[in-house]
């Protein structure tokens, strides 16, 4: 059994992106189960129905041969991938030419050689990895996966959900930063509807964002528009649709909306 510290070293917690982190762990899986001839790696998300064909999957694997395994599985909905991820369990097959489960798995298979293959799950944080070993020969294929390719999927998986999260919070943090970036312009956009209007900041801020959803404008362009002219040629519009707006923001856009300054 391999020591744990050194397979984390080849997973470390700056993990790479998924596909390459899939690739790596297609690589060692292979590497790791000596009765195989190559290895796969799929990932599904949480949001992801596993059984449904036309999910969106990442897949790497150490053959073409053995991607084209994985896709026939993925496209008819049967074989021991669906298998694993239906039940959380090891699934495969010690001989395909005797094991008719998946009838349609198997004749792909047969025909690129592959006589026996083995699919181990695993799941962290909404994210579910497959760890697939294929053999030329028949072959209790499972239990030998289960030693080092299971220990280096397990934490394989926990590094890419890790990753996976960290990059879900860069993605907020820049949609934060754009947010604070914006909001001087808005306030100096409120100030000047308030001026032309005469209304509180509520009001001058619910009439913009009323006035970006008609015209279909993001809010900061509407805004900077609103900043660059200062308002001027804008008190017509903006006073007309501070009427019309009142009833609600399902009202058609009205001629007045239309003709705003790009």
């Amino acid at each position: 059994m391999p020591d744990r510290t050194h397979i984390r070293a080849a997973f470390p917690t700056d993990a790479p992106s998924l596909g390459r982190g899939l690739a790596e762990l297609a690589e060692q899986a292979a590497a790791g189960t000596p009765e195989s001839c190559g290895a796969t790696a799929t990932a599904v998300l949480a949001e992801e129905s596993p059984g449904a064909v036309d999910a969106d999957r990442t897949t790497a694997a150490t053959h073409p041969d053995l991607s084209a395994l994985v896709s026939v599985q993925l496209r008819v909905g049967e074989g021991p991938i669906l298998a694993a991820l239906d039940t959380g369990r090891p699934a495969g097959a010690d001989d395909l030419l005797h094991d008719d489960r998946w009838p349609r798995y198997r004749a792909r298979a047969l025909d690129a050689g592959v006589r026996s293959s083995a699919a181990l799950p695993f799941a962290c944080d909404g994210l579910t990895v497959t760890v697939s070993v294929y053999g030329l020969r028949p072959g209790p294929l499972r239990k030998a996966a289960q030693g080092a390719t299971g220990l280096l999927g397990d934490l394989a998986t926990e590094s890419m959900a890790r990753d996976r999260l960290y990059r879900a919070a860069l993605v907020q943090v820049d949609q934060l930063d754009t947010a604070l970036r914006s909001r001087p312009v808005v306030d100096q956009a409120c100030g000047i509807v308030m001026y032309v209007l005469g209304c509180d900041p509520d009001q001058a801020f619910d009439l913009l964002r009323r006035l970006s959803q008609r015209t279909n404008r993001k809010l900061v362009e509407l805004a900077e528009t609103v900043v660059r002219t200062r308002g001027r040629g804008l008190e017509r519009n903006l006073i007309a649709f501070g009427r019309s707006a009142a009833p609600g923001p399902d009202r058609p856009a009205s001629g007045q909306d239309r003709d705003l300054p790009g």
